[in-house]
């Protein structure tokens, strides 16, 4: 019998340490070689898919109106109602809908998925996020089980998909108060650079309890349950302090109402804790929640001892990705001090809005491409081989800069792939985050005033992709099995404004587009592993340059004697050309370059009639000087263009170096 059978044949356990005899080695699932061959996708498990979808129609995107029906009293559809929905009630995804959903996320090319954290959170609460845990043994019941988070993983192995787990062991969830007359109050007192005494437990329905009983009292495991494992500091500043002071008050000080451990007493029990997972589920790695605000040295033991265990199960390369808030000097830091026992930061930092300035036309692509410089750029020495970061184009509370996604301010519904394009053909790790293939981006702009504190609160990062007609009720009453739980005076918290109709769409603009980029990624090395070079553009007989805001943007990849070349349009509305210098020594005089992608044909298949067509080949030219060129003229706004020296397609054409080995890879309709 394997561990996962036998733990699973069990109760979930109470104490890591009496109840779980942890295995040393396993068959497990292979870690990748190398992490840049991977394309990741966040989603949020409540947010994502029940999968109930077949019972609800497809979103008309055209008349979205359609999807806003009345609410249950009669009363007309109320925005307020609908971002109230969306701000604080679980809508109901699942981890059987995420399983549900693997063909469609296999088929636009991610090959990690990465859950928000699936732990139990209180039942009383609607913590729908996954970051308040009560129990690090168990999965959230409205998420469903421990049976079905394996499930998932195996299912996923099973069609070439890899699992990434988020997890916490900054902090626990709102489990226990502070005593009443704390500064403050009991829930959030404020900061105290020493301790406060404890207060109480929290029962099952966020009662104060003498002692926990009840598997919804209090915490779990039990190593958990001792006052003198939280810092007891109040909720301070998250920024304030040196991020090298161990006793800094954003080290100490708690998330808001989310307790924050004393980890000098329970780092290895927690460390136990998602051992345990690993050994469970056969995850293939763990994204770390607010690694920032742990001291170097504790992230340090902590990872390494996760790493090693993971080792010990034949997981090699068992992925570490931190969230480290607070900009490019302290992922930097992390990753310096950290070595090897973190593959990768989150680039939430500067890199994440600058992202997306330069993919929409609003910053100069120097913005972007001067972060990878090693000499000059904070982060640059950690981004200049692509392995040590992980780029996000949206994420679930954008940390810097307004909290919309991409698609609520772009031109263009295409303009999010020429986004996706800057991840996932420039140096780094690319993450999707969910709906973004989709171009989820709230309501139409003129709906918008009718929203609270649009632009400001993560719920318009959060829609929910199934489209469900309701949310749960709130707290315990949501929990019941059925439309029970469900609480018909609110509108689900549907994508663009809507309830009652989903948007998993494999035909639409931009879910055709990300899926073309991805495949050419998974298909060409030199777009993963080869070196990175911004390239300059001349424009109606003027000298070469990296041109500012709206124009084309281009860079390089190269590995060997291969150059693919990538050119986006960073236009919203108009159509742009130029010059575009190649490598010169590359590219010989009569040699020629093949397009291996053009978006707006990956877009629309049947009708596009431009130029540039998958397959064709562009001439390189030469000025007086010997510089090599090629010619792109009236390229649509917002597109993407991928062309190579080397011939992957295989054309009538002339390759442009017989010597090549002529590579056939999958082109876009599906066929060798």
């Amino acid at each position: 019998m394997t561990f996962a059978q036998k733990t699973l044949a069990q109760p979930r356990p109470d104490s890591i340490r009496v109840d779980v005899e942890l295995p040393r080695r396993l068959q497990s699932h292979a870690s990748p070689v190398d992490w840049r061959d991977e394309v990741l996708y966040f989603l949020l498990v409540d947010r994502f898919s029940d999968g109930a979808e077949a019972t609800r129609p497809l979103l008309d995107r055209a008349n979205p109106a359609a999807a806003r029906p009345d609410l249950a009293n009669g009363e007309p559809w109320r925005w307020d109602r609908w971002a109230e929905s969306g701000a604080s009630r679980w809508q109901g995804g699942t981890l059987a809908g995420v399983t549900s959903k693997l063909d469609y996320l296999k088929h636009l090319g991610v090959t990690t998925l990465w859950l928000s954290p699936v732990f139990k959170q209180r039942c009383h609460r609607d913590d729908y996020h996954g970051y308040g845990v009560q129990d690090f043994l168990d999965v959230d019941p409205r998420f469903g089980t421990r049976e079905e988070l394996v499930e998932l993983v195996q299912a996923a192995h099973g069609k070439g998909l890899r699992v990434i787990l988020d997890i916490i062991f900054n902090h626990s969830g709102p489990n226990w108060l502070y005593p009443h007359n704390s500064p403050g109050g009991a829930v959030q007192p404020h900061y105290n650079p020493g301790r406060y005494p404890f207060g109480a437990w929290l029962g099952e329905d966020g009662q104060e309890i003498a002692a926990i009983q009840h598997p919804d009292d209090g915490v779990w495991p039990v190593e958990l349950q001792d006052a003198e494992h939280y810092t007891r500091a109040g909720c301070g500043s998250l920024g304030a302090g040196d991020i090298n002071d161990t006793q800094a008050e954003h080290k100490r000080s708690d998330f808001l109402m989310l307790r924050d451990f004393r980890l000098d007493t329970t780092l290895d029990d927690l460390a136990r804790c998602f051992k345990y997972w690993i050994a469970l589920t056969d995850c293939d790695g763990f994204r770390i929640d607010t690694l920032k605000h742990v001291s170097l040295e504790e992230a340090r033991n902590f990872c390494g001892s996760i790493k090693e265990f993971a080792a010990n199960q034949g997981k090699e390369n068992f992925f570490l990705v931190g969230e480290i808030a607070g900009g490019d000097y302290g992922q930097d830091r992390y990753l310096d001090v950290l070595d090897r026992n973190l593959n990768a930061a989150l680039d939430i930092g500067e890199m994440r809005p600058t992202l997306t300035g330069v993919a929409k036309g609003l910053q100069h692509p120097r913005a972007f491409f001067d972060g990878f410089d090693a000499g000059n750029a904070v982060m640059g020495s950690h981004r200049n081989l692509g392995n040590r970061h992980v780029s996000i184009l949206d994420d679930h509370d954008h940390v810097f800069g307004q909290k919309l996604r991409f698609a609520s301010e772009a031109a263009t519904e295409q303009q999010v792939a020429a986004g996706v394009a800057l991840q996932a053909f420039s140096l780094g790790i690319p993450c999707v985050y969910y709906g973004t293939e989709q171009a989820l981006a709230g309501p139409e702009a003129g709906e918008r005033h009718w929203l609270p504190d649009w632009g400001g609160s993560d719920r318009y990062l959060r829609e929910a992709m199934f489209g469900p007609a309701h949310p749960r009720q709130s707290g315990r009453a949501g929990m019941a099995i059925g439309t029970a739980g469900l609480d018909p005076t609110l509108p689900g918290f549907g994508p663009f404004g809507s309830a009652g109709q989903h948007c998993f769409d494999p035909t639409s603009a931009s879910y055709r587009r990300i899926a073309a980029l991805l495949e050419l990624r998974k298909q060409i090395p030199c777009l993963r592993h080869g070196r990175q070079y911004p390239r300059p553009i001349a424009y109606l007989g003027y000298s070469f340059a990296v041109h500012g805001p709206g124009e084309l943007i281009a860079w390089s990849r190269i590995l060997d004697d291969e150059e693919v070349l990538c050119i986006v349009n960073g236009h919203g509305t108009e159509a742009r050309g130029g010059d575009v210098l190649v490598d010169a020594t590359l590219n010989p005089p009569e040699s020629e370059m093949q397009v291996l992608l053009n978006t707006a044909q990956a877009g629309d298949p049947q009708g596009y009639g431009g130029d540039y067509l998958v397959g064709t080949v562009v001439p390189v030219h030469r000025t007086a000087q010997g510089i090599a060129y090629i010619e792109i003229r009236e390229f649509p706004e917002s597109e993407v263009f991928v062309i190579s020296n080397v011939p992957h397609y295989g054309s009538s054409e002339k390759p442009a170096h017989p010597e090549f080995q002529l590579c056939r890879i999958k082109d876009l309709s599906g066929e060798a």
